[in-house]
């Protein structure tokens, strides 16, 4: 989504979204509520989600957010915002993370790639439908690492492998445009 739902709350002041921000996990909060939570922690490392606890090592303020910023208040926030994202958003620590995360990724990429209106870095199209292709040549050729004529199921095994890194890197991909298209460079 590229804004919150209408009918949702901030769920850490339970009031309407001043500011929203969607955080690695598609959970959406106030700025200067998501904020709050990370100053109250420890400010040496990303805070958890409040609603899932899931470390948020990515704010992207909506649309609606970033069209504030003539505002001296909301300028504040949507630079304590990339000061977050230049901090914690350089890459998820672990595989786990990775894991976590790659939901998230994927599903916003997609629903980017079938917007008209938003137009991705030919780079970053081109590196996308070149993994795609090298990845379905892969799966969909007879000569496998781990042939599934002789090992049956088990043989799928590496066709998914393939699958999940190519799509692993595609969300690190396209996490590093989303982190430089909103300030965490």
């Amino acid at each position: 989504m590229e804004s919150p739902p209408d009918n949702d709350v901030c769920s850490v002041c339970h009031d309407s979204f001043s500011l929203p921000c969607q955080a690695n996990c598609s959970h959406w909060f106030c700025g200067q509520c998501i904020l709050r939570v990370w100053h109250h922690g420890s400010a040496l490392q990303a805070c958890k989600c409040p609603i899932c606890r899931r470390f948020i090592t990515l704010l992207i303020p909506a649309e609606v957010a970033q069209r504030q910023h003539h505002d001296p208040e909301a300028s504040r926030v949507l630079q304590e915002i990339e000061k977050y994202n230049r901090v914690f958003g350089r890459g998820s620590n672990s595989l786990m993370q990775r894991l976590r995360d790659l939901p998230f990724f994927v599903r916003r990429m997609l629903r980017e790639l079938m917007d008209p209106q938003r137009s991705l870095p030919f780079v970053f199209r081109a590196r996308m439908i070149f993994a795609m292709v090298l990845s379905g040549v892969y799966v969909l050729s007879p000569v496998d690492i781990l042939p599934e004529r002789v090992l049956g199921l088990v043989g799928l095994l590496d066709d998914f492998l393939v699958l999940l890194i190519v799509f692993l890197h595609l969300a690190a991909i396209y996490r590093s445009l989303l982190l430089h298209r909103h300030g965490g460079y």
